[in-house]
């Protein structure tokens, strides 16, 4: 599986799905979350909220609304908002991330830093979890995992990780 580190906003790269580092609530405020809901709609957020409480370890897909993808994952970081996480929870979350995305037969799945925003985890340590994750991920139809961030230390970090 390619894994390619970019940086940018995940709301324009080429992919089946994107990833949200979402909450156990399904509740889209701040962050990242916050901006896939103002650009994809609210209907996001209603869907997610309906579903939940999501578990920190499981993920579930939702609709991308106005977004160019198939859906939205929500993979939560966080029992509730603004939680501080750690580096098991995000790895979690980024296995069910996975799991779920060639579950579904995607292909490419864009994935944001997971856990280093509201959840306060550090960017290395973020990073270096994400990576081992991902590389021990065996995938059947995930073909490319793109790791998007606007944030440029996170970048720097999956690439000296990567």
């Amino acid at each position: 599986m390619e894994i390619l580190v970019l940086q940018g906003s995940i709301l324009q790269v080429q992919a089946d799905a994107i990833v949200n580092p979402a909450n156990s609530l399904g509740l889209m405020g701040g962050g990242l979350a916050g901006v896939i809901k103002r650009a994809g709609g609210e209907e996001i957020e209603r869907e997610a909220v309906a579903r939940a409480p999501i578990p920190v370890g499981s993920a579930l897909l939702t609709t991308a609304g106005r977004l160019p993808f198939k859906g939205v994952i929500h993979a939560p970081t966080m029992e509730e908002p603004s939680m501080e996480t750690t580096e098991e929870k995000v790895r979690s979350a980024v296995r069910a991330s996975l799991e779920l995305a060639d579950s579904l037969c995607f292909e490419r799945l864009a994935m944001p830093g997971m856990g280093t925003g509201v959840g306060r985890l550090p960017r290395d340590q973020s990073a270096k979890a994400m990576l081992e994750e991902i590389r021990s991920f065996r995938a059947e139809h995930l073909r490319r995992v793109l790791l998007v961030d606007v944030d440029a230390q996170m970048v720097q970090e999956w690439r000296r990780h990567l």
